[in-house]
């Protein structure tokens, strides 16, 4: 399971920068317009929200919108106020408005969006709003269809764009790249833009890419010391079996922010991939630490989980996972219900892991990869075996091989699992495939391979 704290906590907080609300002190004056009595009022509107006198624009653009209630820019800088006001703590009852507007910011973009569908702003603040709010589907209709108006400001679609592309960046980061270089077109490369390609490139798997684009962003000056950053470059390394590089950071990093949960995780997973046995020693007594300094932080736990599985203790590890299982409630994470498995396969505890798999197993769809479907498929296989249960071997086998091609191991509990029922034929031609793509690797196998070949032939 690689480590993701930093990618998340990284993204989650561009995220919030990019989604803000709109800047306030809109020019909403129309000086080509005719001279009308709203003028005045518009101008002390504008004036205010200038100031950042949120309350005082507040007041004045309710009495404009009574007005004049179909007028798009007053319903969308009525929204603008509105959602900064909610962005604040909440002020003195006194400096409340003499009267307060029905209206919410979103229903204020919305009205100014059903006033003219081609103003472009309040479709760029609703989809903002909408992704504070993890609407993100809605969200993204709003700032598509913004940044395909044609009158849009190359700026305020620049914006939009950025916003696309934090939230395609989990799942599609293919257009989120996209996204960003055409922001970038409109306007000049920002640093978040820079931390932005990086993190695009770390869902996309390219380390490199991740690796190159995290150390322009910390060659900033303003950037040189950010945590999350260097999570970021640390797990690119780490995925690159930078062991060494990914250390030495680490140990710089935390020099500067001591007890830093996400840092000192990825240092005890550096640890725990290295070569040297002295270094593996030392992951389990430093993720203790963070655990005791953090008990209910569940990435936490069961990073301790793994690493006692790891290193050989999966009776220590079985409890914690057991915790974080009953802590899901009814629908545990598949993945995390395969990891007790596992522990508890190396705790020659069968039955119960099978009971366990078979729940993960039910719904292969909530798997969040391929390759987690095909190891918990595996576990299970084994687990079966193990518990003398031939034919759930064989289902298992037959799930696994419809994500990922037998390897050498399936192939063996495939013909084991075929010779406890009685299907010589085909045992003995599985053990031969298992010889053929074992290739020594795997010599206690082979030798009973060998043997039941021998032992099959004179079956009838």
């Amino acid at each position: 399971m690689p480590l993701r704290f930093a990618t998340r906590f990284a993204c989650a907080c561009a995220l919030a920068a990019a989604l803000a609300i709109p800047a306030y002190g809109q020019d909403f004056s129309h000086p080509d317009e005719e001279t009308n009595p709203q003028n005045a009022t518009i101008q002390k509107a504008n004036d205010a929200l200038s100031s950042g006198d949120l309350h005082t624009a507040l007041d004045l653009l309710t009495r404009l919108n009574t007005e004049s209630p179909k007028n798009p820019q007053i319903l969308y800088d009525l929204g603008v106020t509105l959602d900064a006001l909610a962005d604040q703590q909440p002020a003195p009852a006194a400096a409340a408005p003499s009267a307060a507007p029905q209206l919410s910011a979103e229903s204020a973009y919305r009205q100014s969006i059903s006033a003219n569908p081609l103003f472009p702003p309040p479709h760029v603040a609703l989809g903002l709003l909408l992704a504070r709010n993890g609407h993100t589907a809605e969200a993204r209709s709003e700032l598509a269809t913004a940044t395909a108006i044609p009158e849009i400001d190359p700026a305020l679609k620049a914006r939009a764009l950025r916003a696309l592309a934090r939230i395609d960046l989990p799942k599609n980061p293919t257009a989120a790249s996209s996204e960003l270089l055409d922001a970038i077109r409109l306007s000049s490369e920002q640093p978040d833009d820079i931390l932005l390609s990086a993190q695009i490139a770390e869902t996309a798997a390219d380390y490199p890419g991740a690796e190159r684009a995290y150390r322009r962003y910390l060659a900033l000056p303003k950037s040189a010391d950010d945590p999350q950053a260097t999570a970021g470059l640390v797990h690119a390394l780490l995925a690159q079996h930078n062991f060494t590089e990914a250390q030495t950071l680490l140990s710089s990093a935390l020099a500067s922010h001591p007890g830093d949960p996400t840092l000192t995780a990825q240092l005890a997973q550096a640890y725990l991939s290295s070569s040297d046995p002295t270094r593996v020693a030392q992951a389990a007594p430093l993720l203790e630490k963070l655990h005791a300094a953090n008990p209910t932080d569940p990435n936490i736990t069961r990073l301790l989980a793994r690493v006692y599985v790891e290193t050989g203790h999966p009776d220590q590890a079985d409890p914690l996972y057991s915790a974080l299982i009953t802590a899901a409630g009814d629908h545990p994470d598949p993945t995390l219900l395969g990891a007790r498995a596992d522990a508890l396969i190396r705790l020659h505890r069968p039955a119960e892991a099978e009971k366990l798999l078979k729940q993960a197993l039910a719904n292969p769809a909530a798997f969040p990869s391929r390759d987690a479907l095909a190891d918990s498929a595996l576990h299970l296989a084994f687990a079966a075996s193990e518990a003398d249960d031939p034919r759930i071997t064989l289902q298992a086998l037959a799930l696994r091989a419809t994500v990922q091609p037998p390897s050498p191991a399936c192939l063996f509990l495939e013909a084991t699992a075929n010779d406890a029922l009685h299907q010589s034929s085909t045992a003995a031609a599985l053990y031969k495939k298992f010889l053929a793509a074992a290739n020594g690797n795997f010599p206690d196998q082979e030798s009973q391979a060998r043997k039941r070949i021998t032992e099959l032939a004179h079956v009838k």
